[in-house]
């Protein structure tokens, strides 16, 4: 499936804008090889500009018509593409069982069925990179994130968003008789868990926030939810900028055991002699 792109053994398939709200269409790139698809590049798709109008006079052009929003989700694309291809291109040459422990990307029709069930639109930003990698299974059950936290799939993600829209619905029926400074809230419908402790373990993680862009701290034991000042493009950015120069890495420090990527803070007694710091 796709053309030729003009890159060696790369084709290109079109993704039309119309799948998803508010989003660009994508030219996607991918390599076909024998047990997996890799992704080269995911690239947002900017329609030519009108030819000025026969009656503007010279010098002057009108407005192409593309909404701002639509040019910043197009920035956001291309940034979130950039940095996931830094933190795989570095596992596939660097930590190998990590980079094959990653899951192929999400189809746009599994993405659409996830926000049916959310009841509202993914941002553009973790859309795209659910097309490139939906999940972490793990390199020797270590996820490749700082804190070796792991990409969740997409029924990972539907399963926590459920319990804790459940939790804060029981928590809302206590608030009805609570004063305005004693309700709790722990969760909101519009923040979507994408990331995990660990590959096998869901009991806390990241959340994004659908409306601020922000990230969050989600826990399954009801502790109040922790903002972050990252967001997704800046949280990815940082993971790769880790691994391409260790040295200077300061919220974590990574490191291998064997073919996979473990970082600093994750490690168990048990696994400190065979850790093998990184360098540069």
């Amino acid at each position: 499936m796709g053309e030729p792109s003009g890159l060696p053994g790369v084709l290109t398939v079109m993704i039309d804008g119309d799948t998803f709200e508010d989003c660009p269409a994508l030219a996607v790139g991918y390599l076909r090889e024998p047990d997996r698809i890799e992704i080269r590049y995911v690239n947002p798709v900017i329609p030519p500009a009108a030819p000025p109008a026969a009656s503007e006079e010279p010098g002057q052009r009108r407005a192409e018509g593309r909404p701002v929003g639509a040019d910043v989700e197009a920035v956001t694309v291309r940034e979130i593409a950039d940095a996931w291809h830094r933190v795989t291109h570095w596992l596939q040459h660097n930590a190998p069982d990590s980079y094959a422990a990653l899951c192929p990307g999400a189809g746009a029709e599994a993405i659409a069925s996830l926000e049916r069930t959310l009841g509202f639109r993914v941002p553009v930003g973790l859309r795209a990179l659910w097309l490139l990698t939906a999940g972490d299974e793990g390199g020797n059950g270590w996820g490749c994130l700082p804190g070796n936290m792991a990409l969740m799939n997409l029924d990972a993600v539907a399963a926590v968003h459920r319990l804790k829209t459940d939790d804060q619905a029981h928590h809302d029926t206590l608030n009805a008789d609570r004063s305005p400074d004693e309700r709790i809230t722990v969760w909101k419908a519009v923040w979507i868990p994408f990331v995990a402790l660990g590959p096998s373990d869901s009991t806390s993680g990241l959340y994004l926030d659908a409306e601020t862009g922000c990230l969050g701290q989600w826990s399954r034991y009801g502790a109040g939810p922790e903002k972050e000042l990252d967001t997704l493009v800046t949280y990815l950015e940082e993971a790769a900028d880790m691994l391409e120069a260790p040295n200077l890495a300061t919220r974590d420090k990574p490191g291998l055991i064997d073919g996979a990527l473990v970082w600093l803070s994750s490690i168990d007694p048990a696994g400190e002699d065979r850790w093998r710091p990184l360098t540069g």
